[in-house]
């Protein structure tokens, strides 16, 4: 891409009155959206056009694939959800801001479709059911596994809040039998887990159908050095001598030596002018 600069990735797309705009601000700024649309269209009371959105296994496997996508739009107003929005808005900047756009936004791709996707094979077996957005609490774990120490309440380590918030989680899913949601849970957990491990070299994704290339089969590859111009070499450990024990150091050889090298240097960059 013409004028691409790959260090743009870890940058705002844009600046607000001084103020940094990440990805994650803008899927916040969406979800904002959705949710005052879902206030409307539940004041003038239309929850078929909510319920046209939510995501449910036997539907999609009936062709209605648009409730993969649209399931997150489904946000009517609770309380929990201002904290959704925060964690969506922070955490997601800071893991924006390490790993860069592209990274931050394929791991919110995971984290938005695993849960329907994984529901629809469920729903083989049985119907489920699943609505609002996805991916906050995902990406809170994201944020812990790549800063596990960071300090939070009453300096509790951002990994030990982590635990404790998917824990809390798993309860209420547990007792009241919303297997969805326990599954979304656990699937959202683990990818977010793997894939900054993954982005931090720990391991990689397995390959499917590879070329069939081994390791009995590579050849070791020759590396050719480029050799090494005496001169530059001799300049190198004078100015290794200056800075161990200043120039001061240097005879009177050593010196002269010195000078002529930036001679040397200063008719290269002249008559490459």
């Amino acid at each position: 891409m013409p004028g691409y600069d790959p260090s743009d990735e870890h940058r705002p797309v844009l600046w607000l009155r001084g103020h940094p705009v990440y990805a994650a601000h803008f899927l916040t700024l969406i979800f904002v959206v959705t949710l005052l649309a879902s206030t409307i269209i539940l004041t003038l009371d239309l929850p078929w056009v909510l319920d046209r959105l939510t995501f449910r296994s036997d539907a999609v496997l009936r062709g209605e694939v648009w409730r993969v996508v649209t399931y997150g739009f489904v946000n009517p107003p609770k309380p929990w959800f201002a904290v959704e929005m925060l964690m969506l808005a922070w955490f997601g900047r800071e893991v924006e801001r390490h790993f860069g756009r592209r990274i931050f936004l394929q791991l919110y791709a995971g984290l938005y479709f695993l849960p329907p996707l994984l529901l629809t094979l469920l729903g083989l077996a049985w119907p489920t059911a699943l609505a609002g957005e996805a991916g906050a609490v995902g990406l809170f774990i994201a944020f812990a596994t790549l800063h596990p120490d960071a300090p939070f309440f009453f300096t509790l380590l951002a990994k030990w809040v982590a635990a404790i918030l998917v824990g809390i989680y798993t309860l209420i899913a547990l007792s009241t039998h919303d297997w969805a949601q326990l599954l979304s849970l656990w699937a959202t957990t683990g990818f977010a887990y793997a894939m900054v491990r993954r982005e931090q070299g720990h391991f990689s994704w397995p390959r499917f159908g590879g070329s069939g290339r081994t390791e009995e089969n590579i050849r070791p590859v020759a590396i050719v050095k480029p050799r090494v111009d005496a001169v530059s070499a001799d300049v190198d450990a004078l100015l290794d001598k200056i800075a161990a024990s200043g120039i001061g150091s240097l005879t009177a050889r050593e010196r002269a030596q010195l000078d002529a090298a930036r001679d040397r240097l200063r008719r290269r960059e002249g008559g490459r002018r």
